[in-house]
């Protein structure tokens, strides 16, 4: 019967190696990477990955930036034309009513003018003429068209014709009913007797 064999004293014992394949390490709590990937990248740090990660999460929310930048310029401009236009058809309905009022009350100011001529535009009907012109003067109401001026037939309309030497040109020489203007809008041509120019005859020597 053969007994079992013991190991000399001095006999080297085989190690036991013990992997730990624990994912969380106990010492630092930190996460540790696969063994494949331990083995394949030895202990490079993650710090690359990272600082690319966020390169491109910053890179797109700038892209985002920039297009909610462009549309909010874009919707401020819009708004800016939008007020502008509706101011500009406020102004133009005020101004046409105000045109239209005062187109009423031409013929009480033709009125006025033909007594004045006639030295009628006395006392207290004088004061009230006086302020009634005023008032429309300040709306914006303006009268136009004097003898000697040139015929211009956007704004004139000649009722009488003739012809004279004295002048280089059509000229108003006699204002039968005077024109008015509102801004730029024209309410009411004037009546204008005009003039044209007519060779003076030479004389022929005996």
């Amino acid at each position: 019967m053969t007994e079992p064999r013991h190991a000399a004293p001095d006999e080297e014992q085989p190690q036991v190696v013990v992997n730990d394949r624990r994912r969380i390490d106990p010492e630092t709590g930190e996460v540790r990477p696969p063994a494949h990937v331990a083995e394949e990248e030895g202990t490079a740090p993650a710090e690359p990955l990272v600082a690319e990660v966020v390169d491109e999460v910053a890179a797109e929310l700038k892209t985002q930036l920039d297009e909610r930048t462009a549309d909010l310029q874009r919707l401020t401009a819009e708004y800016a034309n939008y007020r502008k236009r509706v101011e500009r058809d406020r102004e133009a309905v005020i101004n046409n009513a105000k045109a239209s009022v005062a187109s009423e009350l031409l013929s009480v100011l033709d009125d006025i003018e033909r007594a004045a001529a006639h030295g009628d535009l006395t006392g207290a009907f004088k004061a009230v003429a006086d302020k009634l012109v005023s008032t429309l003067a300040k709306t914006g109401l303006e009268p136009f068209a004097h003898d000697g001026e040139a015929f211009d037939p956007s704004v004139h309309e000649a009722v009488q014709h003739s012809t004279s030497p004295d002048v280089d040109g059509p000229t108003v020489t006699a204002v039968l009913r005077r024109g008015y203007t509102f801004g730029d809008k024209l309410v009411r041509p004037a009546l204008v007797a005009v003039t044209d120019h007519e060779p003076a005859a030479s004389s022929e020597e005996a």
